[in-house]
């Protein structure tokens, strides 16, 4: 379900959103993501759209801010993963 950019990219990036390693090796992290529906999207705009849906309140908030969120995590191929904190 996830490439190995963003299953990379979450085992790097963990920490940002958890105060210690939820996953040590690939495969613990491929099933983590899955575990707690990680989403991946394409885009800026996605990101944002995801998080209306979610129902979370944008009013005064710019992309910068959305994208420094704690729980999106930049593949740094345009595309980022959000998990749910």
């Amino acid at each position: 379900m996830f490439d190995e950019a963003v299953v990379q990219c979450f085992l790097e990036k963990q920490l940002q959103l958890y105060p210690e390693k939820v996953a040590e090796t690939y495969e613990e992290a491929e099933n983590f993501l899955e575990e707690c529906m990680a989403v991946v999207v394409d885009s800026v705009k996605e990101v944002w759209e995801f998080f209306e849906e979610e129902g979370v309140d944008l009013e005064g908030a710019d992309e910068e801010e959305i994208l420094e969120a704690e729980e999106v995590f930049d593949v740094g191929d345009g595309r980022y993963l959000i998990l749910e904190g």
